[in-house]
């Protein structure tokens, strides 16, 4: 589930923020073992707590600063308790959490990728948070407007956010030294980029300037986004009803790829083995559109530096998938233990501590103001850029039930280009069509 910076865990939960569920693996996932669920209504006495379940993917730092802080809640609130189960990895989250309606034994809180919001929010176990949210105590807009707008599905608030994150550019800055190429700035624009990209490739040296994940998984579509977005495009029209990337700014995003990729030559297509990062480690690639997941597995030997994405006529906009805590209900006590818990562990304070465990970025702007905010930026002083760039997250991927066709068809769409398999307006023309009938299913 959330992993970032556990590099351990990137490769085997990236549908955290990439991947996207279709009715077909919903309906297998509902034969399957499902967890959770162990919770008991309790008298609300330290004799006999309520007692919640929350679910999650957490492993390594994530999953011991969870524990932790599930401890320090379970110990200063004697008459509640919260229970954590692993539910097998953040990839299974939605599969087990809709197992778990059909056994009967869902959680009370579960960790779920954003792009599952849209699915979960037709349960009618699911708790509806809106009002929760606009209480003045718990400063719903001190959320960064990409985490809200995750969480929302048809106006109606489904989730907390749980994670945040956004891609920016890491660029190796021996080899821009070497090459002669000035690093990276906030102003530099895709013309900037291209050119240094072919500065920094070498044929002989099988060393290239970038590289792009070209699977036609989400993960293409991921980076195809800030393209998309910051020349003034978007993946469909503001209804959700009707594809919108067939534009001149998704011809203009396609082109830029095909002109680093196949004009240039200049950029290392990733298969979707994430190799990408041991090329960067050993020199063979200079710069990385990647997140903070990735910093952590980043050799020691390699000084590398961050900025933010390059730009089209000012615009740097990036994307971001952040995940969020969706909660269900068993009962009127265990429906408020599950509030009042999940506000506390969201709030700026408790956040942030688990920010420092793991490395994560914070949740809510004001976690920057606090003095242990300093504490953090010296632990992961990579980090700071990312956290200023979440100002750069505009858009987030549609909330709807069809969005794993959309990004399939979006996907091919960029992949095939790059592959020289099909000309950007061709690519774009078959992906409309696709896109058209995937949504036509689901109107």
């Amino acid at each position: 589930m959330a992993s970032r910076p556990v590099a351990s865990t990137w490769i085997a939960t990236r549908g955290r923020r990439l991947g996207a569920l279709t009715a077909s693996t919903l309906l297998v996932a509902a034969t399957v073992a499902a967890c959770g669920g162990g919770g008991s209504g309790g008298s609300g006495t330290a004799d006999d707590p309520t007692t919640i379940t929350l679910t999650h993917g957490y492993t390594d730092a994530e999953a011991a600063a969870i524990t932790s802080l599930v401890g320090e809640w379970n110990t200063d609130h004697p008459t509640t308790k919260v229970k954590i189960e692993f539910n097998g990895g953040n990839d299974n989250a939605l599969q087990k959490t809709v197992a778990g309606f059909t056994a009967g034994n869902y959680p009370d809180v579960a960790y779920e990728f954003g792009s599952s919001a849209a699915q979960l929010a037709r349960q009618p176990k699911l708790i509806d948070l809106t009002a929760t949210v606009a209480s003045p105590a718990f400063d719903w807009d001190d959320f960064y407007p990409s985490e809200r707008e995750a969480t929302t599905v048809d106006g109606k608030v489904v989730g907390i956010p749980a994670l945040v994150d956004n891609l920016s550019l890491v660029y190796n800055k021996k080899l821009f030294e070497q090459a002669g190429v000035a690093p990276p700035t906030d102003s530099w624009t895709w013309e900037d980029f291209r050119a240094a990209a072919k500065k920094l490739t070498d044929p002989a040296s099988k060393s290239f300037g970038w590289a792009y994940v070209n699977d036609g998984s989400e993960d293409t579509v991921w980076r195809y986004l800030p393209l998309l977005w910051q020349a003034g495009g978007d993946l469909l029209t503001e209804d959700n009803k009707a594809p919108a990337f067939d534009s001149a700014a998704g011809l203009a995003a396609l082109g830029q790829l095909r002109d680093m990729v196949v004009t240039d030559r200049s950029v290392y297509l990733d298969t979707g083995n994430q190799n990408y990062l041991n090329l960067f480690n050993s020199g063979k690639i200079a710069m990385l559109w990647t997140g903070p997941w990735d910093l952590s597995s980043i050799t020691s030997d390699v000084d590398y530096g961050v900025s933010v994405l390059p730009g089209y006529q000012g615009n740097h906009e990036t994307v971001s998938g952040p995940d969020i805590y969706m909660l269900f209900d068993h009962s009127g006590p265990r429906h408020q233990v599950a509030i009042d818990f999940i506000t506390w562990l969201t709030s700026a304070k408790v956040h942030l501590k688990f920010s420092i465990a793991t490395g994560d970025l914070p949740l809510r702007k004001s976690e920057t103001a606090l003095p242990e905010y300093q504490t953090f930026l010296q632990k992961y002083p990579g980090a700071k850029v990312f956290v200023d760039n979440l100002d750069n997250v505009r858009h987030v991927r549609p909330n709807i039930a069809s969005y794993a066709e959309v990004s399939t068809a979006v996907g091919q769409m960029v992949q095939s280009v790059l592959l020289g398999q099909a000309q950007p307006q061709a690519a774009l023309d078959s992906a409309k069509a696709q896109v058209t009938s995937a949504l036509s299913q689901h109107s």
